[in-house]
């Protein structure tokens, strides 16, 4: 008995060493303040990076109820009232638009942000692809824009997902 006591802090040991690292360090790598196009703040938006993963994480509130597109725009411009300025979907691939797509989603492709009756939501969406590769295609010359849209995206309509108006926006600048 003695014997087997004494491999309890081995084993203890050992099963430490062998676990993988399941939180790594957050490093926050970008952020856009969302504003209505009526120029109201209502949300942010937080570009983290977690080893060579790229998360958006989201928290709005004032925005409708519902399923709402939500996409990063080709152009870090958000000029209301109807934030045209931001261009297209971010689409450095050149795929079809959609997670229902043949070929997968394009970079600006991002989950439906949904919000509670009380005009509140959060959401955290993982960029398909590599940090390394991303970074720079976000923050290129022109920049990048996020966009919540009217209506809910339907994964499939090339090129935009038939998610509607653009009801609010915000530029993703680096964090200093």
């Amino acid at each position: 008995m003695r014997a087997q006591l004494a491999l309890v802090p081995f084993i203890a040991l050992l099963a430490g060493a062998c676990t993988t690292v399941d939180a790594l360090p957050d490093t926050r790598v970008g952020e856009a303040a969302l504003r209505t196009s009526d120029g109201l703040p209502t949300g942010n938006v937080h570009l983290v990076q977690t080893g060579s993963t790229l998360s958006l994480v989201v928290a709005v509130v004032g925005i409708p109820a519902g399923e709402h597109g939500f996409h990063l725009h080709t152009t870090g411009s958000c000029t209301a009232p109807d934030f045209g300025s931001a261009g297209g979907h971010l689409n450095p691939d050149g795929r079809h638009h959609g997670s229902l797509a043949e070929g997968g989603k394009h970079l600006g492709d991002l989950p439906n942000l949904v919000v509670a009756s009380n005009r509140t939501g959060s959401l955290v969406a993982d960029l398909t692809g590599d940090a390394s590769t991303l970074l720079p295609r976000i923050f290129d010359a022109d920049g990048t824009a996020v966009v919540i849209h009217a209506g809910p995206d339907d994964y499939r309509s090339d090129p935009s997902g038939n998610a509607g108006a653009r009801i609010a926006c915000g530029v993703l600048n680096p964090s200093s």
